[in-house]
């Protein structure tokens, strides 16, 4: 049985690399050791994930896809969740999250143990795997709907007042930093060595190269 972790977070500038931390902690209490890890940035809202098919192309029957959360695998919806959850089955690979207890009894069924434990085990993972995938999805969409009821009802607090008198917009751009990091980004400057040149955080320069088309581009480490 091999284990394989995978790291994965929404946004190039979000760490996915920040849970690793907390895995190897737990591949450590558990007695266990993690074969290989796998990283990516990519929305839990897509099934197209790189990283997460090369860790199932390269797993066989009986080893495990080690996760920090449940969310960290699956914010889809309904049918692409029971793609992934397909595929995972017909691979024979057993999702271990920290989250869900049940899944971390896998870890401790030997190979010797009855086929009725297993497949107990199985069943009961397979349906709390379900439920916390749903409730990732719905957790999902809940935050987005109160960001969208939010901005509906600044909107109607604001029509028609003059623009000085509307609610907070936001911190008003630096375009001049902006215009800096931009053009450090075209001569290939990484995202830290940019941090680190003009003294900016990690979200300013993904929020200027966003704004700029050029997220994305080139490593951002």
């Amino acid at each position: 049985m091999f284990i394989r972790a995978y790291l994965r977070a929404s946004a190039q500038d979000q760490d996915a690399n920040r849970a690793e931390i907390a895995l190897k902690a737990f591949a450590k209490e558990q007695g266990v050791r993690i074969a290989g890890w796998f990283c990516e940035n990519e929305s839990g809202t897509k099934l197209d994930r790189p990283e997460l098919f090369r860790l199932i192309e390269e797993s066989e029957h009986g080893d495990v896809l080690l996760v920090e959360q449940v969310d960290r695998l699956s914010r889809l919806g309904e049918a692409d969740w029971g793609k992934l959850r397909g595929l995972l089955k017909s691979k024979g690979v057993r999702v271990v999250s920290i989250d869900l207890p049940t899944s971390c009894r896998a870890l401790k069924v030997s190979a010797d143990a009855d086929n009725f434990t297993n497949r107990l085990l199985d069943a009961v993972n397979e349906m709390m795997l379900d439920m916390l995938a749903a409730v990732a999805r719905k957790d999902l969409l809940d935050r987005k709907r109160r960001a969208a009821e939010s901005v509906q009802r600044r909107n109607e607090a604001d029509e028609g007042k003059a623009p000085e008198e509307r609610g907070y917009r936001g911190r008003r751009v630096d375009t001049d930093m902006h215009a800096r990091i931009v053009e450090l980004k075209r001569l290939g400057m990484s995202y830290s060595k940019i941090e680190s040149t003009l003294g900016v955080s990690r979200p300013t320069v993904a929020r200027a190269l966003k704004l700029a088309g050029m997220i994305g581009v080139g490593e951002a480490a």
